[in-house]
């Protein structure tokens, strides 16, 4: 109990820091008390209730939508309030020396405070733009799913598979979703790429399994020639809940991966499959979850038992961490590897082709999209569902089309 206490006060501690600075810019703009009173009000009522929500939700009840909403709410008006605190902290080490030079130069008081007022208009017009772009990432960025289309080649890859389309999806997290039509249009949108091979790269749920009830006959429509196969996520191994009795615990991962053939994926745990297409193959091989910091239940060793080395490889691994600590510098020779699980962060800023960052990068040195080290290739998807906050700012919801070319070695 101590320990939430003293997090209770570092969260009190910073909040207050942030309201106090933020505030100073409305004090610099406008004296009346109504507009102050209201931007107090706001900000306490978020607060309490995302401190309600804290206290009344079990954790045997995981990550509910009421948790989600009311993290959303919060941090769409404390993110923009951290660039008035970056404006407004500055101003206030300004005025240190202001006050200096006013004893030198008392004439000069009546420019300082027009200084301040134009400091303030500024951060508050900076501030609007994440605030704004929030309310649309809860509203609608959340389900502004984007084909991603990548053409990748690879010397080794098997003459038969030369031309041959893959659609990963990644992170479904269907215990935050809440509306169907928008999930159908995503769906649709996946099949409409018309791909051979559907890979997905794990999380299903949040934590539980009837987190997927509502939505098996959605997902189940998914189509691919070549079939369709799946991995697990972190979240599906339910490790985030407060499990009655150790045995929900295990029920309720068993019901998770019964869920996977029900939606028509075939499910591989530490496994590979063979894709054959005229007379050729190539590897297909899934691990449970890797990830630093995470589960680490994955055994990428007896996943690729009885596969060959010379084979062409494509490894599932939920946990792009894998690829940076495990994968890439085997000389068993992963040429492929798809991932998810970073979400992006589900903020940030992207220009495609020219820049992206988000604060996943500094988590993660692979995060989004792809890399490339020693003769491998990693993507890692964004995500297809969202957690924790209900929305996505600059960084999409993904389905990713990879087409594989067969490339001309150099003589």
């Amino acid at each position: 109990m101590s320990r939430w206490i003293i997090a209770l006060i570092i969260f009190s501690v910073i909040i207050f820091a942030v309201e106090f600075y933020a505030f100073q810019a409305l004090k610099a703009l406008t004296k009346s008390k109504v507009i102050r009173a209201v931007w107090i009000l706001v900000a306490a009522v978020i607060y309490a209730y995302f401190l309600y929500i804290l206290y009344v939700t079990p954790r045997s009840a995981g990550q509910t939508n009421a948790f989600q909403l009311a993290t959303g709410f919060m941090l769409t008006i404390l993110i923009p309030k951290l660039f008035l605190v970056a404006f407004m902290f500055g101003e206030d080490v300004f005025r240190l020396f202001r006050k200096g030079y006013s004893w030198v130069s008392p004439g000069e008081t009546a420019v300082f405070e027009s200084r301040r007022t134009f400091v303030a208009k500024i951060a508050l017009g900076l501030a609007a733009i994440p605030f704004a772009s929030f309310i649309y990432g809860i509203v609608q960025g959340r389900y502004n799913f984007k084909v991603l289309k990548y053409q990748l080649t690879f010397d080794d890859l098997p003459e038969a598979f030369d031309g041959f389309k893959i659609t990963q999806i990644s992170d479904i997290h269907s215990g935050s979703f809440t509306n169907k039509e928008k999930v159908q249009y995503g769906v649709d949108l996946i099949n409409e790429q018309k791909t051979d091979l559907m890979l997905f790269t794990g999380d299903l749920v949040n934590n539980k399994a009837d987190e997927m009830d509502g939505w098996i006959d959605i997902f189940k429509t998914l189509y691919a020639p070549y079939g369709k196969f799946s991995v697990l996520g972190n979240h599906d191994y339910g490790d985030y809940v407060d499990w009655d009795t150790p045995e929900d615990k295990v029920k309720n991962f068993q019901a998770v991966k019964d869920v996977h053939p029900k939606i028509g994926f075939d499910l591989l745990l530490d496994e590979h499959r063979y894709i054959e297409k005229d007379g050729q193959k190539i590897a297909l091989i899934g691990i449970e979850n890797w990830g630093k910091g995470f589960n680490q239940t994955g055994d990428l060793q007896k996943a690729s038992e009885k596969v060959s080395k010379e084979d062409f490889k494509i490894l599932l691994s939920h946990d792009p961490s894998h690829w940076e600590f495990q994968v890439k510098e085997d000389d068993f020779n992963y040429q492929l590897t798809l991932s998810g699980h970073t979400h992006g962060l589900q903020m940030g800023i992207e220009i495609p082709g020219f820049f992206k960052w988000s604060p996943s990068q500094y988590i993660y040195k692979q995060w989004a999209g792809l890399y490339q080290e020693f003769g491998r290739t990693i993507n890692v998807n964004r995500g297809f569902g969202y957690h924790a906050f209900p929305g996505r700012v600059g960084i999409w919801p993904e389905i990713t089309v990879i087409e594989l070319k067969k490339g001309v070695k150099s003589v």
